[in-house]
């Protein structure tokens, strides 16, 4: 069962964090170590930093952070924004603080992202938070070293989700909020998408029963008899069009995970749009938390993101 304490300001669901998941899936396979956070030599290293302050929102003004890693080396660097995962309503940044550390240290800035869940705000405003994360690195490219021409998003599970649907909807007002440097763009040159949702009415995704407390159905505000339209809004396989970048997946052993993936390939392919997809057979939603999947998934991160941006 989920626990929710209260914020000074917001409630907060603790029920995900790497431990929990530790305790989860330790005792069918023995081997797993879990990631932890070691910032590696030549990489500098910023916690905390406010990417942006919401207004006017029912629990009260506050800051959203991100923790920000780059090569210590003077030059321009790719970035890599990294949504964590957590059913839209729970997780925090540190969670993939260890993949974003060990990318890095392959030559590129990486910043993980603090968002607003599902019990302090429903949809838009994780969506409107990511994208105001990426206007504050372009307006701040010159200060972490920044190429604000190669900015790749990417996140895990839920937060797959959102990286794939901020992505796909680069350049589309309705998508973008009004939460800083409005003047830059919050467009995004590449999408790696890790076990994250791609359409939410695929019969994989949208037969599940569900009730009213269910994550999906909170974060979007009601569920598909209710508010249909918004179930469509939110899949991120409605929005790929000839413009869409290009799309890395990284899947687990469980296909419920990747429901629109298969029709979102035949689209990219249709438009000649660069894909690839990569597999852990193994029945384990959160593998990049551990080793030894954070390995293989860093590298096949690293791999695209060479050929999109080297």
């Amino acid at each position: 069962m989920a626990q929710t304490k209260s914020n000074p300001s917001f409630p907060v669901d603790t029920s995900y964090t790497l431990n929990h998941q530790y305790q989860k899936y330790k005792k069918h396979f023995p081997y797993l170590i879990p990631a932890r956070d070691e910032t590696p030599s030549g990489v500098l290293d910023e916690r905390d930093v406010v990417y942006t302050t919401i207004e006017n929102t029912k629990f009260g003004k506050r800051d959203l952070h991100a923790d920000l890693f780059r090569p210590e080396k003077e030059g321009k660097y790719p970035v890599l924004v990294l949504v964590h995962g957590g059913a839209w309503r729970a997780g925090n940044k540190s969670l993939l603080v260890p993949m974003a550390q060990k990318i890095a240290e392959k030559g590129f800035v990486t910043v993980a992202v603090e968002y607003q869940l599902a019990l302090e705000a429903p949809y838009p405003a994780a969506v409107h938070n990511i994208k105001a994360a990426i206007r504050w690195l372009r307006a701040n490219a010159e200060k972490y070293n920044i190429d604000p021409q190669k900015i790749a998003i990417t996140g895990c599970s839920a937060g797959g989700h959102l990286a794939s649907l901020v992505g796909v909807t680069n350049g589309l007002e309705h998508f973008e909020g009004t939460m800083g440097n409005e003047s830059f763009s919050s467009s995004v040159q590449a999408i790696i998408d890790i076990d994250g949702v791609i359409n939410f009415l695929a019969p994989a995704s949208l037969n599940i029963k569900r009730s009213s407390k269910s994550p999906d159905v909170q974060w979007i505000g009601g569920s598909y008899s209710e508010t249909p339209d918004t179930w469509k809004e939110v899949s991120p396989i409605y929005w790929a069009n000839e413009n869409t970048v290009p799309f890395l997946f990284i899947n687990s052993g469980y296909s419920k995970y990747h429901a629109g993936q298969d029709e979102l390939i035949g689209i990219l392919n249709e438009f000649g749009i660069y894909n690839e997809v990569h597999k852990f057979n193994v029945k384990m939603h959160t593998f990049w938390l551990f080793h030894p999947y954070i390995d293989g998934t860093v590298e096949y991160m690293a791999d695209f993101m060479n050929k999109i941006f080297k």
